[in-house]
């Protein structure tokens, strides 16, 4: 069964073009071990909330726009076999690709899919 992993950060929203190329090239690298999609949202309709919300759970500045991505893979065994591979493979280290953004208020997890229509 598909696994999903799912992220939402804080971008400086100057750096958009930034995160764009950063996101694009991680990607392709993410599909090299195994994901079958990568998808990464810039929010234009992410409200503040009373009492929780997106731009709330990360802390999000004015001067900062809510990302929302996604990594679609063909199973967790295949995500939690990539997962340690990834995390060595030199172009996704801060020198190669620097993340153009806060990463100590990324949000991250991975999720069991449950229903699918």
């Amino acid at each position: 069964m598909t696994y999903v992993d799912g992220f939402v950060a804080a971008v400086p929203t100057a750096n958009r073009e930034q995160y764009i190329k950063h996101a694009s090239d991680a990607g392709s690298v993410i599909k090299e071990y195994g994901a079958l999609k990568v998808v990464e949202c810039w929010g234009d309709d992410v409200p503040d909330g009373e009492v929780t919300s997106f731009p709330m759970a990360v802390k999000c500045k004015p001067d900062e726009t809510v990302i929302f991505s996604w990594i679609l893979w063909p199973s967790r065994a295949v995500r939690d076999e990539a997962m340690p591979r990834l995390m060595k493979d030199a172009r996704l280290q801060p020198e190669v690709n620097p993340m153009p953004f806060d990463g100590k208020r990324l949000i991250y997890g991975g999720f069991e899919i449950v229903v699918e229509t």
